[in-house]
């Protein structure tokens, strides 16, 4: 599906986002510490250099547009899912299964909720101005 020219960068760092939590779901579910100690700081890293500022652009640019149009369930979603997604990276400098593997799902549940639902709002809303 071709995005709306405002959504494709965001889009398109959605795939490496979905990567990152393939790889540590898979870590976290090994039981290998040394994997989950590696997956954990590189998920930390990756938050920080790509991750949050790509949060900083969606709430910084899409939020407005949902909340114009009253689409406050999507907004809640989408800053509850932020705030969790930002307390799970802070915990993943302690490395533990648990931590890497609750991050890993809502890192991929976050895309897929922005890409099969928010982005198809957003669309509609950008189409119509």
């Amino acid at each position: 599906m071709k995005r709306h020219q405002k959504l494709q960068e965001l889009s398109r760092q959605h795939h490496g986002a979905l990567q990152l939590a393939l790889k540590a779901r898979r870590a976290a579910l090994s039981e290998d510490q040394t994997q989950i100690k590696v997956l954990s700081a590189a998920c930390f890293a990756a938050f920080y250099a790509q991750l949050d500022p790509h949060f900083a652009v969606e709430e910084n640019t899409l939020l407005h547009i949902l909340r114009t149009a009253s689409e406050d369930k999507l907004v809640a979603r989408l800053e509850c899912d932020h705030k969790e997604l930002r307390r799970l990276s802070v915990q993943l400098q302690q490395p533990a299964a648990m931590t890497l593997l609750s991050f890993a799902e809502l890192l991929a549940s976050h895309v897929r909720f922005e890409e099969r639902e928010m982005f198809v709002v957003l669309e509609a809303l950008l189409d119509g101005k």
